[in-house]
C-alpha cells in the first residue's frame, strides 16, 4: 500500500510537468500565443547568427549584444548536437532536456532523508509561469548547472566547486552558489576546485577562439534597462516632462537621456551594498546546516537581480531554480520568498511578452505590472536576507534552524 502511494505521489508531478512543458513547446513553436512580442526571434535570428559566427572560429567580437562569458558559446553551439534538426527546434529540445534534468534531480533528491518533494513542485509550477521566454533563452540551461551544483554539494563540495565554475563561465551568476558553503574543509575543497576549474576552462576558451572576453567591454557600457528597479523613476518621469527616450541599446530596451547615468550609478551602488552585506554575513555566520548553501545562493542571486541595471524576464528562472532547491530541504525555510518569486514569475509573463508594448510606452498598465513584479522581488530579497541572517549568525538564529557548527557534519550531510 505504501509503495503504491509513493508511486502515485511521484506520478502526479510527472504528469503536471509533461502537460505544462508540452504547452511551452506549443507556445514557442507558434501553435498558439497570448499576444505580445514574438520571443522566439532571439533563438531563430540572434542565437542563430551567433551560431554562424562561432562556426567560423571566432566569438561575435563586433556584436555589442554579445554580453556573455566565453562558456556561453557552448549553449549557442549546442543545437549542433542535433544536426538533422532546424536550429530553433534543436535548441528548444535541448532546453526541454535541461528542464527534465532539473526536475529529475529535484524529484530524486526529494526521496532522500531530510528532503521533500516541495522543491520539485516549485520547479514544475514556476517554469511555465514565465511563459515562452523561459524556453527561448539559454538561462534555463545555466540554472540546471546551478541546481546540480547545490544538490551535489550536500555530499561532494568539490563537485559543487567544479559545477559553480563551469556555470560562471556560462553566465557569471552561478559563482554565487559558493558563498554559503560550510566553513572549514568544505569551503577549501569547493573554492579551490572552483578556482582551478575556472582557471583551466578560462584559459582554454581564450585559446579556443579569439574574442573570448570581448563581452567585458559590452557589459561595462550597458545602460538602464526599462524593466529594472531604477527604471521605474523614468517611467514616471516621462509623464512629467522628462526629455529622455527608450531605445534598443546593447541588446535590450534602455532609457537614454538626462539623469540616466546617475540612476545607473545608484543601482551599481546598491549592488555594492548587497555585496558588502553578503561579505559581512559570510564573516559573521557560524551556524551552517545542510540547506545553508542553497539559502545563501538564493539570497545572493535575489539581491543582485533586484539591484541590477537589467532585470530581464529570463532572470527569474534563476530564482525559481534556487527557490526549488531551498524548498527541497525539510526545515530549509525560504517558503515566503519562494512564494513571492513564483508570484513575480506570473507577473513577469504579463509585462513581457504580453504587455511589453505598454511597458515600452510607460503606459499605466505596463508600469503597474513592473511596480508589482519588482516590488515582489524586493520583498523576497529582504525576507530571504533576514531569514539567512537569523539562521546563521550567532545571537540571531531562529529556533527552527538545524545547526551545524564549525566543521561538524550534520545528519543530512552524512
Amino acid at each position: 500500500m505504501t509503495g503504491q502511494t509513493s508511486k502515485g505521489a511521484a506520478l502526479l508531478p510527472c504528469a503536471v510537468w509533461a502537460l505544462t512543458r508540452a504547452a511551452l513547446l506549443l507556445w514557442v513553436s507558434g501553435v498558439f500565443t497570448l499576444g505580445g512580442l514574438d520571443v522566439t526571434v532571439d533563438v531563430s535570428v540572434i542565437y542563430r547568427g551567433w551560431y554562424e559566427t562561432l562556426l567560423t572560429g571566432t566569438y561575435p567580437q563586433d556584436d555589442v549584444s554579445w554580453q556573455y562569458p566565453p562558456g556561453a558559446a557552448l549553449a549557442i553551439l549546442s543545437p549542433a548536437l542535433l544536426p538533422f534538426w532546424e536550429y530553433a527546434s534543436a535548441f528548444y529540445a535541448l532546453v526541454l532536456l535541461c528542464d527534465a534534468l532539473v526536475f529529475g534531480l529535484l524529484l530524486y533528491a526529494g526521496r532522500r532523508p531530510g528532503m521533500r518533494a516541495a522543491g520539485a513542485w516549485v520547479w514544475v509550477v514556476g517554469v511555465p509561469l514565465l511563459g515562452p521566454t523561459v524556453y527561448a533563452r539559454y538561462d534555463l540551461m545555466v540554472t540546471a548547472v546551478a541546481v546540480a551544483a547545490l544538490l551535489a554539494g550536500v555530499r561532494h563540495p568539490k563537485a559543487l566547486g567544479v559545477l559553480a565554475a563551469f556555470g560562471a563561465l556560462l553566465k557569471v551568476w552561478p559563482v554565487l552558489v559558493l558563498i554559503g558553503v560550510r566553513r572549514g574543509r568544505p569551503t577549501r575543497a569547493a573554492w579551490s576546485a572552483a578556482a582551478l576549474t575556472a582557471a583551466g576552462l578560462g584559459v582554454g576558451f581564450a585559446l579556443w577562439m579569439p574574442g573570448a572576453y570581448a563581452f567585458l567591454a559590452f557589459q561595462r557600457d550597458r545602460g538602464l534597462e526599462i524593466e529594472s528597479l531604477g527604471a521605474l523613476y523614468f517611467h514616471l518621469a516621462r509623464h512629467t516632462g522628462w526629455e529622455g527616450r527608450v531605445e534598443l541599446h546593447y541588446g535590450s530596451m534602455e532609457f537614454l537621456g538626462p539623469h540616466v547615468g546617475l540612476v545607473s550609478t545608484l543601482a551599481l551602488g546598491l549592488a555594492v551594498l548587497a555585496l558588502g552585506w553578503l561579505l559581512v554575513w559570510r564573516l559573521r555566520a557560524r551556524t551552517f546546516a545542510a540547506h545553508t548553501p542553497a539559502q545563501a545562493a538564493f539570497t545572493a542571486v535575489l539581491l543582485f537581480t533586484t539591484t541590477s541595471r537589467v532585470i530581464s524576464p529570463q532572470y527569474v528562472v534563476w530564482l525559481v531554480g534556487l527557490a526549488a532547491v531551498c524548498l527541497a530541504f525539510r526545515g530549509g525555510g525560504m517558503v515566503r520568498p519562494a512564494v513571492l518569486v513564483l508570484a513575480a514569475a506570473g507577473v513577469t509573463v504579463l509585462e513581457f511578452p504580453v504587455y511589453f508594448a505598454e511597458v515600452v510606452a510607460s503606459d499605466a498598465w505596463g508600469v503597474g505590472l513592473l511596480v508589482v513584479r519588482n516590488g515582489l522581488l524586493v520583498a523576497a530579497s529582504l525576507i530571504a536576507a533576514r531569514r539567512l541572517w537569523r539562521e546563521t549568525v550567532p545571537g540571531a538564529r531562529s529556533e527552527k534552524a538545524a545547526p551545524v557548527r564549525g566543521d561538524q557534519p550534520s545528519r543530512a550531510l552524512r
